[in-house]
């Protein structure tokens, strides 16, 4: 009992420093957003989603270069997509009265993000066929495989830059960048103290229970880094800022794909990942994906209805890797 105790206890703990360091991060984040005119759809999509996006970052450079786990910080990525995808979205839309969604987030935002997966998927699939050493059950990811999605972020961010060119900022507001940057720098040392603490107790649930490091990658540590993601989305929902609440998961989801998994192999050197397991869940996500771009352009709004049916179906997705996990079924080959 002393043994579950104590990394039940560090993952509260670890949990509540990222909390912490991803409010300071998310204000500091904001102003400086303000300070440098930038439009509301931007800041969303790539201040805000950068910035929320840190824990994921961190899980996979810590689980990799300090544990040598890049498996357990690739299943926290897509974990945490998953997470992003369903539950976000639900509880901002269960947060107030009406959750609106506009064309341009369905049109520009959820398609590029629908890309993101599929380039993604396509850098496995490469690993694990044209790579010397891959196979249908080890996808072998490179540096130079890590570059395709990199260079693809470079275009969603060029993309916003093109439509932020024709916004007219407010001078009115008044900020001390000096000591904004300050504050963002010490939140996200913050963050990577909570993510290394986060990650350790993950991989101590492993070793008690003797289950893989995927499982609880793409359970408690995309829970955990996720919840900055949550807060700021709920928040923004509370406060009728809708577009910001829901770009702030789709670009959050784009950069840990595109961004958070090729810093990993790039820091390694090369990763090696269970191509057997990420096939699967990486088709759970793009059907979430599809889930989530129909239900919101239904009507342009989320509602409660559709809310709980978000939630229900992330429960799904929690029993079914439980299930893997412990042998009962065996859908996912490699769990």
């Amino acid at each position: 009992m002393n043994a579950l105790l104590v990394p039940l206890v560090l993952a509260v703990v670890a949990t509540a420093v990222i909390w912490w360091g991803s409010e300071r991060l998310e204000l500091a984040a904001e102003r400086l957003s303000k300070h440098y005119g930038l439009p509301v759809a931007v800041h969303g999509a790539i201040v805000v989603a950068v910035g929320s996006s840190f824990p994921e970052l961190s899980s996979i450079v810590i689980s990799t270069v300090l544990h040598g786990e890049f498996s357990l910080g690739v299943g926290a990525i897509v974990g945490s997509a998953i997470f992003n995808l369903l539950v976000i979205p639900a509880f901002s839309a269960l947060s107030t009265d009406r959750l609106e969604v506009t064309r341009d987030i369905v049109h520009k935002d959820a398609q590029f993000y629908v890309i993101s997966v599929l380039i993604l998927f396509i850098v496995f699939a490469l690993g694990a066929t044209y790579v010397p050493g891959g196979t249908n059950e080890a996808a072998i990811l490179t540096p130079p495989l890590a570059l395709i999605p990199l260079v693809s972020y470079g275009i969603y961010v060029f993309l916003h830059q093109q439509d932020a060119s024709d916004h007219v900022a407010d001078e009115s507001v008044t900020v001390n960048p000096r000591r904004e940057w300050a504050r963002l720098t010490v939140a996200l040392l913050v963050i990577a103290v909570g993510v290394e603490g986060i990650v350790r107790a993950a991989l101590t649930f492993g070793a008690i229970f003797g289950t893989p490091s995927f499982l609880w990658g793409v359970t408690v540590i995309a829970a955990a880094t996720s919840l900055p993601d949550a807060f700021v989305s709920v928040r923004a929902a509370r406060n009728d800022e809708s577009v910001t609440s829901l770009t702030n998961v789709l670009g959050s989801n784009t950069f840990n794909l595109l961004v958070a998994i090729p810093v990993g192999v790039l820091l390694a050197g090369s990763a090696t990942i269970n191509f057997l397991a990420a096939v699967p869940t990486m088709g759970f996500l793009a059907f979430a994906t599809l889930v989530f771009i129909v239900f919101t352009r239904t009507h342009l709004e989320l509602t409660n209805r559709e809310a709980y049916g978000f939630l229900a179906l992330y429960a799904l997705f929690l029993c079914w890797m439980t299930l893997e996990s412990i042998g009962s079924i065996e859908t996912v080959q490699g769990i």
